[in-house]
């Protein structure tokens, strides 16, 4: 009996100081570790798929941003410049000629729509409205990265806590079977009583091995998450989950209608309706007449282009002639002679110079149907916009609904395992000095400890089950999740 005691004693030591070094390895951890916060920041910097969804929402800017722009006037320039063979019309005197010709064109024409039904105004709304939906598409990225990477790192923080558990639990068994080995070698138990906690021991440790196992698999799960290599250092920082495992205010009507006016996923499906709703506008706007102011400047050049110059001018009889007293007198002719000279590009330039204004009135009369039509394609956007808003709100009512329920139940287990523990703590306590003082066999004591692991490791799964069941619905809330 005096050396069951002094084992005894031995295990309880052993024990207290696993506990402690086990806590200090912890805390010393926790100085280099990273927080829920900073892992949800890494992910989202180095996630590729919110990478994508913000290169859309920068695609939805600029479709937005040249919407507006649409509305300011159209300017074009052209400068032409080329070369004729051959039998060609001359672009300054419009007169066909049999040679090459030098020619260039410039000219500068805008125009600005005056109305058209307010087409380009609606289509403003619409885009805009679109940019504001892939803004929340990004938020709604980032809200469902958030929730991934806290199951993750509960996952890996409630894997700890069982890990920390199961070691405490092969260490028991080990010092048990420690002790029967002696008492089994000095005869004074059954071999049965000895084999059977060596039995124990080795379920014990590959309980171990398999925690160890799902450890890993966790870290893994939350390193791809924040798009890192795996590293088995990974150490995170402790989340008090007894800090909330108080009642959770509130009722699940109550939290949808704060969900409504905060998740992202709904005001993107509302923003996506008020979008198409504005397209049907536009649609519609297409149907009035649009009226146009437009005006240009033109100028041309050609190396064809001369003009002549007066050198002199004679006087030359000519074979008709004139009867004066029935005398023949002969007629005279004035002949001026010129000098072709080539116009100068710089002259041309200036004298070639015109300018247009003019207003356009375009009415659609008959267009293959093609705007009704449109508007018909724009209606079932419209449509189909609603029931993805609908389904959505409705979605998420059953969602936070299931939450409630889950997160309700999750806690009313947590008590209840609360009770089985200490219950089961209270009849180890004793099945344990009975089966020291010798009184109790193997089996019972098995069965007993058996029952207090499994109790104590369902208690830290319920625990972190419940601190994500709250945080799920912090999140339909809007509130802060660190």
């Amino acid at each position: 009996m005096k050396k069951i005691a002094i084992y005894r004693l031995r295990t309880t030591a052993v024990l207290v100081m696993l506990a402690l070094v086990i806590s200090e390895t912890i805390a010393q951890d926790s100085t280099n570790s990273l927080s829920l916060q900073e892992c949800v920041e890494i992910a989202f910097r180095q996630n590729l798929e919110l990478k994508q969804a913000e290169l859309q929402s920068a695609s939805s800017q600029i479709d937005y941003r040249q919407s507006r722009q649409n509305l300011l006037p159209l300017v074009n320039g052209i400068a032409e410049h080329g070369l004729n063979q051959g039998r060609s019309i001359d672009p300054f005197t419009n007169s066909y000629l049999n040679q090459n010709i030098n020619y260039a064109n410039y000219g500068l024409s805008g125009g600005v729509v005056l109305f058209s039904g307010l087409v380009y105004q609606q289509a403003i709304k619409q885009q805009r409205y679109a940019y504001e939906a892939a803004q929340m598409d990004v938020q709604q990225q980032k809200d469902n990265l958030t929730l991934q990477i806290i199951v993750a790192y509960l996952q890996v923080l409630s894997n700890q806590d069982q890990l920390v558990q199961i070691n405490r639990q092969v260490e028991l068994s080990r010092r048990q079977v420690e002790r029967l080995k002696i008492l089994n070698d000095e005869g004074t138990i059954t071999p049965s009583e000895y084999t059977d906690l060596k039995g124990q021991l080795a379920n014990d440790e590959v309980s171990l091995v398999n925690t160890k196992n799902l450890l890993e698999a966790a870290k893994l799960q939350l390193a791809q998450l924040m798009n890192q290599p795996y590293d088995t250092n990974l150490s995170l920082e402790r989340i008090e989950a007894e800090n909330f495992l108080s009642s959770y205010q509130g009722d699940a009507a109550s939290i949808y209608q704060v969900a409504l006016q905060q998740l992202a996923i709904v005001k993107g499906a509302v923003l996506r309706t008020q979008s198409a709703e504005q397209g049907l506008k536009a649609r519609k706007g297409a149907r009035w007449p649009t009226l146009s102011l437009n005006a240009g400047l033109f100028t041309n050049y050609s190396n064809a282009a001369s003009t002549q110059n007066l050198l002199r001018s004679e006087d030359i009889a000519t074979n008709n002639y004139v009867l004066m007293n029935g005398a023949k007198s002969p007629v005279f002719t004035t002949v001026d002679y010129y000098d072709q000279v080539k116009i100068p590009y710089s002259d041309q330039f200036r004298n070639n110079y015109s300018t247009n204004i003019n207003l356009s009135l375009r009415i659609p009369i008959l267009n293959a149907m093609q705007n009704r039509n449109r508007i018909s394609q724009a209606r079932l956007v419209v449509q189909n916009a609603s029931y993805e808003e609908k389904t959505t709100k409705i979605r998420l009512q059953q969602a936070v609904e299931q939450a409630w329920l889950n997160m309700t139940a999750t806690y009313n287990r947590y008590n209840a395992l609360l009770n089985q523990v200490a219950a089961f703590e209270e009849s180890f306590r004793g099945t344990e000095a009975r089966f020291n003082e010798g009184v109790l066999n193997s089996v019972d004591y098995l069965v007993a400890k058996n029952n207090l692991d499994r109790a104590n490791n369902n208690l830290i799964i319920a625990r972190y089950e419940y601190v994500l069941r709250a945080k799920i619905l912090d999140y339909y809330q809007g509130k802060p999740l660190w």
